[in-house]
């Protein structure tokens, strides 16, 4: 009981840091899920040996019984070394798809020798949370979890089903991440919490804006290979599999991809130009009119943190070859890791660059995993007013606009099975804070008080 009064006092005490945050009325509610992400953080739930992803699965598993859920209506299911954790509310309406939030229980290795915390030793120091998890994604979860327990404690009663769920190996193989969306396909809509968020201002830390995630770039990992029958070094010979390979590498760098902007991403542009420099804003613009405009293109292909945002990328990660110091090569070979804008399929992009390379003797496999080409989900009016509606009540006059993601979650196997997925997870950081998948990853916690009021609106907008 003190910790939890300490921590809704250091709770209560963050809150005056975003001036622009409504009053908290729910502070057990904002006490549980920071010490319950400190019980999760510290549960090393990393894929291989010693992992304890079931652990945190039965964590909250437990938090969730305690308030008010039944046991029959939570399953924790083991798969390999992991395992994945599906609860359910049952709503009034029993002809009503259900409403699917969405998360996961795992996390990236983290080193300790490499830290200047323990990564797995939860530490609140000077407004943070630190810890492997903090931001990606244990507080974002333990946030919807408590946020749920609240709506309970209120006496609230949802229309449709809401079920909440969280996968074990969504930061590896997304195997659990797969069996989840293909049992839970009926969903009418998920609302995926490991997405999505809001910008603070690095000078003020005031809020700029908020983002949903309505789309996704598929993940594909495509191999180079040459071989040939090598020989002896001292008789070099015109057909060498490491220089074919080279030259192919150097024809696959100089292919663009064409730029092109859909509905989401043209919308993005437009919205997040008034927050960029005026050399990237102007191009944002211009972009967003003509997605031929070659000056806008030049300049957002030249940044690294742009040019993933107007079109397919390609990239070459790691390279192999040769067998001995003193022989000619058998073989080589190289990875291209591919980030595809939606609506395009792998084998496409494969062809694509087959054709840029334009050397039969270097072939070309499909070697992805735990990846499936997927669409982007729809911009439901539904889905973009009670994001709106909640964010307004915590975060009034604070811009909301769609996004497209360069990584994966566990969107892409709803969006494989044509439910509709959005990231919208309440977390507002500073861009300098985000060390997620890096080191020292750390949340501020007064996004968590904001950030429950938040799910406290939008949860029951999407379950009537």
């Amino acid at each position: 009981m003190r910790t939890m009064l300490l921590a809704v006092a250091m709770v209560a005490a963050m809150i005056s840091a975003t001036a622009q945050a409504a009053a908290p009325s729910h502070a057990v509610a904002d006490a549980q899920a920071l010490d319950l992400a400190k019980q999760a953080i510290a549960l090393r739930s990393v894929r291989g040996p010693g992992n304890k992803t079931p652990e945190v699965a039965a964590l909250y598993k437990a938090a969730l019984v305690a308030g008010g859920f039944a046991e029959g209506e939570i399953t924790i299911t083991p798969v390999d070394d992991t395992a994945y954790l599906i609860a359910r509310w049952p709503g009034s309406d029993p002809k009503l798809k259900p409403l699917v939030i969405s998360g996961h229980m795992d996390v990236v290795e983290a080193k300790p020798s490499d830290w200047r915390r323990d990564p797995f030793t939860p530490v609140v120091e000077n407004g943070y949370l630190f810890g492997r998890g903090a931001t990606d994604m244990k507080l974002d979860g333990t946030m919807a979890i408590a946020s749920l327990v609240e709506l309970k404690r209120q006496g609230f009663k949802p229309r449709r089903d809401v079920i909440i769920e969280f996968s074990g190996d969504e930061e590896t193989v997304m195997k659990t991440s797969a069996i989840i969306a293909e049992k839970l396909s009926g969903a009418d809509l998920v609302l995926n919490i490991d997405g999505g968020g809001g910008k603070l201002n690095e000078a003020t830390g005031a809020p700029e804006y908020f983002t949903w995630q309505g789309a996704e770039k598929t993940y594909a990992d495509i191999e180079l290979s040459v071989s040939n029958p090598g020989g002896h070094s001292s008789q070099p010979r015109a057909d060498n599999a490491i220089d074919r390979l080279a030259a192919a590498l150097l024809r696959i760098h100089d292919h663009a991809f064409t730029p092109e902007v859909s509905d989401l991403t043209r919308a993005y542009f437009i919205d997040a130009a008034r927050y960029e420099t005026p050399d990237i804003a102007a191009a944002y613009r211009a972009f967003a009119a003509d997605p031929t405009d070659k000056a806008a293109i030049a300049t957002l292909s030249a940044n690294p943190a742009t040019i993933g945002k107007i079109g397919t990328t390609c990239v070459v990660t790691m390279i192999s070859g040769g067998h001995a110091l003193n022989a000619l090569p058998q073989h080589a070979s190289a990875n291209i890791n591919c980030r595809i804008f939606p609506g395009h399929k792998p084998a496409a992009i494969m062809a694509e660059l087959a054709a840029a390379v334009a050397d039969p003797a270097v072939t070309f496999k499909d070697v992805s995993e735990g990846s499936v080409a997927t669409d982007a989900s729809p911009m439901r009016p539904d889905f973009v007013a009670a994001v709106k509606t909640a964010l307004a009540g915590v975060y009034p006059g604070v811009p909301v606009f769609p996004a497209l993601s360069s990584g994966a979650s566990d969107s892409m196997w709803f969006r494989y099975h044509n439910v509709p997925s959005y990231g919208a997870s309440p977390l507002f950081m500073k861009a300098s804070d985000n060390f997620s998948h890096g080191l020292n990853e750390r949340t501020p916690i007064a996004t968590i008080s904001p950030g429950i009021t938040y799910y406290l609106t939008l949860i029951p907008e999407l379950s009537k």
